[in-house]
Protein backbone atom coordinates (compact mmCIF):
# COMPACT_ATOMS: atom_id res chain seq x y z
CA UNK A 1 0.00 0.00 0.00
CA UNK A 2 1.30 3.26 -0.99
CA UNK A 3 0.32 7.11 -1.15
CA UNK A 4 -1.49 6.97 -4.34
CA UNK A 5 -3.28 3.83 -2.97
CA UNK A 6 -5.14 4.56 0.27
CA UNK A 7 -6.63 1.65 2.45
CA UNK A 8 -10.04 0.65 1.59
CA UNK A 9 -10.66 -0.04 5.25
CA UNK A 10 -9.62 2.03 8.37
CA UNK A 11 -11.27 0.70 11.80
CA UNK A 12 -10.44 3.25 14.51
CA UNK A 13 -11.48 1.95 18.09
CA UNK A 14 -14.20 -0.29 17.23
CA UNK A 15 -16.57 -1.54 19.77
CA UNK A 16 -20.42 -3.09 19.57
CA UNK A 17 -22.14 -3.89 22.37
CA UNK A 18 -25.01 -5.80 22.41
CA UNK A 19 -27.83 -5.57 25.23
CA UNK A 20 -26.67 -3.16 28.41
CA UNK A 21 -25.66 -3.49 32.49
CA UNK A 22 -25.39 -6.90 33.59
CA UNK A 23 -26.85 -8.14 30.41
CA UNK A 24 -24.40 -6.70 28.09
CA UNK A 25 -22.31 -8.75 25.44
CA UNK A 26 -19.04 -6.82 24.25
CA UNK A 27 -19.00 -8.04 21.13
CA UNK A 28 -16.13 -5.83 19.56
CA UNK A 29 -13.94 -4.08 22.58
CA UNK A 30 -11.51 -1.22 20.43
CA UNK A 31 -10.70 -3.21 16.91
CA UNK A 32 -7.84 -1.11 14.98
CA UNK A 33 -7.10 -2.43 11.41
CA UNK A 34 -6.02 -1.03 8.25
CA UNK A 35 -7.08 -3.19 5.32
CA UNK A 36 -5.33 -2.82 1.73
CA UNK A 37 -6.82 -2.15 -1.69
CA UNK A 38 -6.62 -6.01 -3.17
CA UNK A 39 -5.21 -8.14 0.18
CA UNK A 40 -7.18 -11.47 0.90
CA UNK A 41 -7.27 -11.26 5.08
CA UNK A 42 -8.13 -14.12 6.84
CA UNK A 43 -10.20 -13.61 9.82
CA UNK A 44 -9.22 -16.38 12.41
CA UNK A 45 -10.75 -17.57 15.93
CA UNK A 46 -13.28 -18.74 17.54
CA UNK A 47 -16.68 -18.98 17.68
CA UNK A 48 -18.03 -15.66 19.45
CA UNK A 49 -14.83 -14.10 19.30
CA UNK A 50 -16.13 -11.20 17.31
CA UNK A 51 -15.84 -12.20 13.31
CA UNK A 52 -18.73 -12.08 12.19
CA UNK A 53 -19.69 -8.98 14.18
CA UNK A 54 -16.85 -7.36 12.77
CA UNK A 55 -18.02 -8.59 8.90
CA UNK A 56 -21.15 -7.48 9.41
CA UNK A 57 -20.15 -4.09 10.44
CA UNK A 58 -17.69 -3.59 7.18
CA UNK A 59 -20.53 -4.88 5.27
CA UNK A 60 -23.11 -2.33 6.24
CA UNK A 61 -25.17 -4.46 7.63
CA UNK A 62 -24.86 -3.39 11.51
CA UNK A 63 -23.32 -0.44 12.70
CA UNK A 64 -20.72 -0.27 15.76
CA UNK A 65 -21.28 1.46 18.98
CA UNK A 66 -18.63 3.36 19.17
CA UNK A 67 -15.30 3.91 16.99
CA UNK A 68 -15.16 4.32 13.34
CA UNK A 69 -15.44 2.13 10.03
CA UNK A 70 -14.01 3.99 7.05
CA UNK A 71 -14.22 2.79 3.68
CA UNK A 72 -12.39 4.80 2.21
CA UNK A 73 -13.40 8.03 3.00
CA UNK A 74 -17.05 6.82 4.06
CA UNK A 75 -17.84 6.48 7.78
CA UNK A 76 -20.39 3.55 7.72
CA UNK A 77 -20.89 4.37 11.41
CA UNK A 78 -21.98 7.91 11.30
CA UNK A 79 -22.96 7.76 7.47
CA UNK A 80 -27.01 8.30 6.78
CA UNK A 81 -28.95 5.16 5.66
CA UNK A 82 -29.31 6.03 2.24
CA UNK A 83 -25.15 6.64 1.83
CA UNK A 84 -24.89 2.77 3.85
CA UNK A 85 -27.21 1.25 1.52
CA UNK A 86 -25.44 2.37 -1.60
CA UNK A 87 -22.22 1.51 -0.42
CA UNK A 88 -23.49 -2.24 0.14
CA UNK A 89 -25.10 -2.09 -3.41
CA UNK A 90 -22.70 -1.31 -4.91
CA UNK A 91 -19.12 -1.92 -3.34
CA UNK A 92 -19.76 -5.48 -1.34
CA UNK A 93 -20.45 -8.67 -1.93
CA UNK A 94 -21.12 -11.29 0.59
CA UNK A 95 -20.89 -15.32 0.89
CA UNK A 96 -22.35 -16.65 3.78
CA UNK A 97 -22.19 -20.69 5.17
CA UNK A 98 -25.09 -21.49 3.40
CA UNK A 99 -25.96 -20.75 0.01
CA UNK A 100 -29.42 -19.13 -0.34
CA UNK A 101 -29.92 -20.17 -3.84
CA UNK A 102 -33.51 -19.90 -5.36
CA UNK A 103 -34.48 -23.03 -6.06
CA UNK A 104 -36.98 -22.35 -9.01
CA UNK A 105 -33.64 -20.64 -11.11
CA UNK A 106 -30.60 -21.66 -12.57
CA UNK A 107 -27.51 -21.37 -11.86
CA UNK A 108 -27.34 -18.79 -14.59
CA UNK A 109 -30.72 -16.94 -13.38
CA UNK A 110 -29.74 -16.99 -9.80
CA UNK A 111 -26.16 -14.78 -10.91
CA UNK A 112 -28.49 -12.73 -12.76
CA UNK A 113 -30.14 -11.51 -10.04
CA UNK A 114 -27.39 -9.22 -8.94
CA UNK A 115 -26.23 -8.55 -12.22
CA UNK A 116 -29.91 -6.83 -12.37
CA UNK A 117 -28.87 -4.20 -9.89
CA UNK A 118 -25.67 -3.22 -10.56
CA UNK A 119 -24.32 -0.32 -12.61
CA UNK A 120 -21.57 -2.08 -14.20
CA UNK A 121 -22.32 -6.21 -14.41
CA UNK A 122 -20.00 -8.98 -15.08
CA UNK A 123 -22.39 -11.18 -17.36
CA UNK A 124 -23.40 -14.20 -15.51
CA UNK A 125 -21.76 -16.85 -17.34
CA UNK A 126 -18.66 -15.18 -17.55
CA UNK A 127 -19.31 -15.18 -13.47
CA UNK A 128 -19.79 -18.56 -13.47
CA UNK A 129 -16.92 -19.66 -15.96
CA UNK A 130 -14.54 -17.59 -13.58
CA UNK A 131 -15.63 -19.98 -10.33
CA UNK A 132 -15.24 -23.02 -12.77
CA UNK A 133 -19.06 -23.79 -13.42
CA UNK A 134 -19.10 -22.47 -17.09
CA UNK A 135 -20.66 -26.32 -18.04
CA UNK A 136 -23.12 -25.82 -15.18
CA UNK A 137 -24.97 -22.54 -16.06
CA UNK A 138 -28.60 -24.22 -16.77
CA UNK A 139 -28.46 -26.75 -13.73
CA UNK A 140 -30.92 -25.92 -11.08
CA UNK A 141 -29.51 -25.80 -6.90
CA UNK A 142 -30.88 -29.53 -6.77
CA UNK A 143 -29.08 -30.25 -9.55
CA UNK A 144 -25.71 -29.36 -8.35
CA UNK A 145 -23.89 -30.71 -5.16
CA UNK A 146 -22.80 -27.87 -2.17
CA UNK A 147 -19.46 -26.94 -3.16
CA UNK A 148 -20.94 -26.29 -6.64
CA UNK A 149 -23.93 -24.68 -4.69
CA UNK A 150 -21.46 -22.68 -2.91
CA UNK A 151 -19.54 -21.39 -5.90
CA UNK A 152 -22.69 -20.05 -7.64
CA UNK A 153 -22.88 -18.20 -4.88
CA UNK A 154 -19.80 -16.62 -4.99
CA UNK A 155 -20.53 -16.31 -8.64
CA UNK A 156 -23.28 -14.14 -7.81
CA UNK A 157 -21.32 -11.87 -5.34
CA UNK A 158 -18.38 -11.47 -7.78
CA UNK A 159 -20.96 -10.59 -10.66
CA UNK A 160 -21.44 -6.76 -9.92
CA UNK A 161 -17.74 -6.83 -10.08
CA UNK A 162 -17.87 -5.47 -5.91
CA UNK A 163 -14.99 -3.30 -4.53
CA UNK A 164 -15.25 -6.17 -1.21
CA UNK A 165 -15.95 -9.79 -0.94
CA UNK A 166 -17.04 -10.68 2.46
CA UNK A 167 -17.14 -14.52 3.34
CA UNK A 168 -18.34 -15.76 6.17
CA UNK A 169 -17.25 -19.74 6.55
CA UNK A 170 -17.84 -20.07 3.28
CA UNK A 171 -16.49 -23.96 3.61
CA UNK A 172 -18.33 -24.42 6.89
CA UNK A 173 -21.03 -26.90 5.80
CA UNK A 174 -18.27 -28.75 3.36
CA UNK A 175 -16.20 -31.60 3.13
CA UNK A 176 -12.02 -30.82 2.57
CA UNK A 177 -12.42 -31.90 -1.18
CA UNK A 178 -15.40 -29.45 -1.80
CA UNK A 179 -13.59 -27.25 0.41
CA UNK A 180 -10.69 -27.09 -1.58
CA UNK A 181 -12.97 -25.89 -4.60
CA UNK A 182 -15.02 -22.96 -2.95
CA UNK A 183 -11.85 -21.63 -1.91
CA UNK A 184 -10.07 -21.85 -5.12
CA UNK A 185 -12.60 -19.87 -6.32
CA UNK A 186 -12.38 -16.70 -4.13
CA UNK A 187 -8.70 -16.76 -4.70
CA UNK A 188 -9.38 -16.74 -8.15
CA UNK A 189 -11.92 -13.83 -7.82
CA UNK A 190 -9.40 -11.98 -5.57
CA UNK A 191 -6.48 -12.45 -7.85
CA UNK A 192 -8.08 -11.97 -11.16
CA UNK A 193 -10.31 -9.56 -10.06
CA UNK A 194 -8.13 -7.29 -7.33
CA UNK A 195 -11.53 -7.37 -5.01
CA UNK A 196 -10.84 -7.12 -1.19
CA UNK A 197 -11.74 -9.90 0.10
CA UNK A 198 -12.13 -11.09 4.10
CA UNK A 199 -12.98 -14.47 4.93
CA UNK A 200 -13.71 -15.90 8.51
CA UNK A 201 -12.66 -19.24 9.44
CA UNK A 202 -11.90 -20.95 12.30
CA UNK A 203 -9.55 -23.64 10.35
CA UNK A 204 -5.67 -22.88 10.86
CA UNK A 205 -4.90 -24.54 7.43
CA UNK A 206 -7.25 -22.25 5.83
CA UNK A 207 -5.56 -18.90 7.16
CA UNK A 208 -2.40 -20.03 5.11
CA UNK A 209 -4.24 -18.64 1.57
CA UNK A 210 -4.06 -15.21 2.82
CA UNK A 211 -1.58 -12.30 2.86
CA UNK A 212 -2.65 -12.00 6.61
CA UNK A 213 -3.90 -13.67 9.46
CA UNK A 214 -6.39 -11.50 11.64
CA UNK A 215 -6.41 -13.49 15.05
CA UNK A 216 -9.41 -12.57 17.50
CA UNK A 217 -10.38 -13.59 20.80
CA UNK A 218 -12.97 -11.93 23.50
CA UNK A 219 -13.49 -9.02 20.85
CA UNK A 220 -9.72 -8.31 20.51
CA UNK A 221 -7.37 -8.66 17.65
CA UNK A 222 -5.00 -10.49 19.36
CA UNK A 223 -2.12 -10.77 17.02
CA UNK A 224 -1.70 -9.95 12.97
CA UNK A 225 0.37 -12.00 10.88
CA UNK A 226 1.69 -11.86 7.41
CA UNK A 227 2.07 -14.63 5.61
CA UNK A 228 5.54 -15.19 3.79
CA UNK A 229 3.58 -16.76 1.21
CA UNK A 230 0.25 -17.55 0.14
CA UNK A 231 -0.18 -21.28 -0.26
CA UNK A 232 -2.93 -22.49 -3.33
CA UNK A 233 -5.88 -23.70 -1.82
CA UNK A 234 -5.04 -27.19 -3.30
CA UNK A 235 -2.18 -27.30 -1.28
CA UNK A 236 -4.01 -27.22 1.99
CA UNK A 237 -4.21 -30.44 4.15
CA UNK A 238 -6.65 -30.17 6.98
Amino acid sequence: MTAATPPVFRLQDLRKTYGEGDAAVHALRGVELTIAEGELVVLLGPSGSGKSTLLNVLGGLDRPTSGHTYFRDLDLATAVDSDVTNYRRLHVGFVFQFYNLIASLTAEENVELVTEVATSPMPAREALELVGLGARIHHFPAQLSGGEQQRVAIARAIAKRPTVLLCDEPTGALDVATGVHVLDAIVTANEKLRTTTLLITHNADIAKIGDRVVRFADGLIRSIEVNPQRIPPKDLHW
